[in-house]
Protein backbone atom coordinates (compact mmCIF):
# COMPACT_ATOMS: atom_id res chain seq x y z
CA UNK A 1 0.00 0.00 0.00
CA UNK A 2 0.93 3.49 -0.85
CA UNK A 3 -0.15 6.42 0.41
CA UNK A 4 -0.84 9.13 -1.77
CA UNK A 5 0.12 13.04 -1.52
CA UNK A 6 -0.90 15.75 -3.46
CA UNK A 7 1.58 18.17 -4.45
CA UNK A 8 1.90 21.01 -6.08
CA UNK A 9 -1.14 22.22 -8.28
CA UNK A 10 -2.99 19.09 -7.63
CA UNK A 11 -3.53 21.28 -4.30
CA UNK A 12 -5.04 23.59 -6.04
CA UNK A 13 -7.22 21.73 -7.75
CA UNK A 14 -8.87 19.80 -4.37
CA UNK A 15 -8.63 23.49 -2.86
CA UNK A 16 -10.94 24.90 -5.52
CA UNK A 17 -13.80 21.94 -4.88
CA UNK A 18 -16.01 22.72 -2.89
CA UNK A 19 -19.40 21.17 -3.93
CA UNK A 20 -22.74 22.67 -2.26
CA UNK A 21 -25.01 20.45 0.39
CA UNK A 22 -28.52 21.29 1.72
CA UNK A 23 -29.23 19.73 5.02
CA UNK A 24 -32.79 20.20 6.70
CA UNK A 25 -32.73 20.28 10.42
CA UNK A 26 -36.21 19.46 11.20
CA UNK A 27 -37.16 17.23 13.71
CA UNK A 28 -33.59 15.81 13.66
CA UNK A 29 -31.22 15.71 16.56
CA UNK A 30 -28.62 19.12 17.20
CA UNK A 31 -25.25 16.54 17.95
CA UNK A 32 -26.21 14.55 15.44
CA UNK A 33 -26.69 16.67 12.71
CA UNK A 34 -23.69 18.71 13.46
CA UNK A 35 -21.52 15.47 13.65
CA UNK A 36 -22.46 15.54 9.71
CA UNK A 37 -22.19 19.13 8.79
CA UNK A 38 -18.52 19.19 10.59
CA UNK A 39 -17.78 15.90 8.37
CA UNK A 40 -18.66 17.84 5.19
CA UNK A 41 -16.83 21.09 6.10
CA UNK A 42 -14.14 18.90 6.49
CA UNK A 43 -14.22 17.02 3.79
CA UNK A 44 -13.59 13.82 5.24
CA UNK A 45 -15.77 11.39 3.00
CA UNK A 46 -14.23 12.20 -0.24
CA UNK A 47 -11.06 10.50 -1.72
CA UNK A 48 -8.83 13.39 -2.00
CA UNK A 49 -9.30 14.09 1.19
CA UNK A 50 -6.31 16.17 2.44
CA UNK A 51 -5.90 16.61 6.56
CA UNK A 52 -3.71 20.03 5.52
CA UNK A 53 -5.63 20.95 3.27
CA UNK A 54 -9.29 22.68 3.30
CA UNK A 55 -11.00 20.04 0.77
CA UNK A 56 -14.35 20.25 2.59
CA UNK A 57 -18.00 21.38 0.73
CA UNK A 58 -19.99 24.19 1.52
CA UNK A 59 -23.31 24.00 3.58
CA UNK A 60 -26.48 25.28 3.72
CA UNK A 61 -28.87 24.09 6.93
CA UNK A 62 -32.62 25.12 7.08
CA UNK A 63 -35.20 24.86 9.28
CA UNK A 64 -32.61 25.49 12.59
CA UNK A 65 -35.74 26.27 14.69
CA UNK A 66 -37.20 23.07 14.65
CA UNK A 67 -34.16 21.19 15.87
CA UNK A 68 -34.89 18.37 18.65
CA UNK A 69 -32.77 18.33 21.83
CA UNK A 70 -32.63 15.21 23.31
CA UNK A 71 -32.77 14.35 27.35
CA UNK A 72 -33.27 17.18 29.85
CA UNK A 73 -30.99 19.66 27.36
CA UNK A 74 -33.81 21.98 26.91
CA UNK A 75 -33.46 22.90 30.83
CA UNK A 76 -30.44 22.00 31.77
CA UNK A 77 -27.74 23.34 28.98
CA UNK A 78 -26.46 26.60 29.54
CA UNK A 79 -24.17 29.01 27.01
CA UNK A 80 -21.73 30.96 29.27
CA UNK A 81 -20.01 33.58 27.92
CA UNK A 82 -17.85 36.04 29.94
CA UNK A 83 -17.13 39.97 29.25
CA UNK A 84 -13.96 39.56 30.50
CA UNK A 85 -14.39 41.92 33.31
CA UNK A 86 -14.71 41.06 36.94
CA UNK A 87 -18.37 39.55 37.78
CA UNK A 88 -18.89 39.48 33.79
CA UNK A 89 -20.10 35.65 33.56
CA UNK A 90 -23.18 36.12 31.64
CA UNK A 91 -25.55 32.58 31.47
CA UNK A 92 -28.51 31.87 29.36
CA UNK A 93 -29.74 28.35 29.52
CA UNK A 94 -31.39 26.75 25.98
CA UNK A 95 -34.80 27.12 27.04
CA UNK A 96 -34.25 30.77 26.50
CA UNK A 97 -32.38 30.86 23.77
CA UNK A 98 -33.42 28.02 21.34
CA UNK A 99 -36.65 30.41 20.21
CA UNK A 100 -34.84 33.17 18.61
CA UNK A 101 -31.42 31.98 18.35
CA UNK A 102 -31.60 28.53 17.43
CA UNK A 103 -29.25 29.12 14.34
CA UNK A 104 -26.29 30.49 16.78
CA UNK A 105 -26.65 27.26 18.62
CA UNK A 106 -26.29 24.91 16.15
CA UNK A 107 -23.35 27.43 14.64
CA UNK A 108 -21.78 26.60 18.25
CA UNK A 109 -22.45 22.94 18.51
CA UNK A 110 -20.51 22.59 14.72
CA UNK A 111 -17.66 24.83 15.35
CA UNK A 112 -17.37 23.00 18.30
CA UNK A 113 -16.51 19.50 16.48
CA UNK A 114 -14.09 21.35 13.59
CA UNK A 115 -10.24 20.91 14.81
CA UNK A 116 -9.04 23.74 16.74
CA UNK A 117 -6.24 24.52 13.27
CA UNK A 118 -5.48 27.65 10.98
CA UNK A 119 -8.39 25.83 8.40
CA UNK A 120 -11.20 26.23 11.18
CA UNK A 121 -12.29 29.56 10.14
CA UNK A 122 -12.05 28.95 6.05
CA UNK A 123 -14.02 25.84 7.07
CA UNK A 124 -16.47 27.71 9.29
CA UNK A 125 -17.23 30.33 6.56
CA UNK A 126 -18.70 27.67 4.19
CA UNK A 127 -21.43 27.00 6.94
CA UNK A 128 -24.85 29.11 6.18
CA UNK A 129 -27.83 28.25 8.79
CA UNK A 130 -31.54 29.77 8.52
CA UNK A 131 -33.92 29.52 10.85
CA UNK A 132 -36.50 28.58 8.11
CA UNK A 133 -36.49 27.01 4.44
CA UNK A 134 -36.20 30.58 2.64
CA UNK A 135 -32.46 30.54 2.96
CA UNK A 136 -32.80 27.23 0.37
CA UNK A 137 -34.22 30.20 -2.03
CA UNK A 138 -31.10 32.43 -1.61
CA UNK A 139 -29.01 29.73 -2.76
CA UNK A 140 -30.63 28.43 -5.62
CA UNK A 141 -27.90 29.06 -7.97
CA UNK A 142 -25.55 26.80 -6.63
CA UNK A 143 -27.81 24.17 -7.30
CA UNK A 144 -27.38 22.35 -4.01
CA UNK A 145 -28.07 18.58 -3.56
CA UNK A 146 -29.86 17.71 -0.68
CA UNK A 147 -28.52 15.18 2.24
CA UNK A 148 -30.69 12.50 3.05
CA UNK A 149 -31.45 11.91 6.66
Amino acid sequence: MRTYVPRGRETEQIEQGGGWFVVDAAGQVMGRVATRIARILIGKDKANYTPYLDCGDHVVVINADKIRLTGNKLEQKIYRHHSGYPGGLKEVPAKRLRPTRADWMLREAVLGMLPKNKLRALRAKKLRIYLDDKGLQRHAGQKPQLLAQ
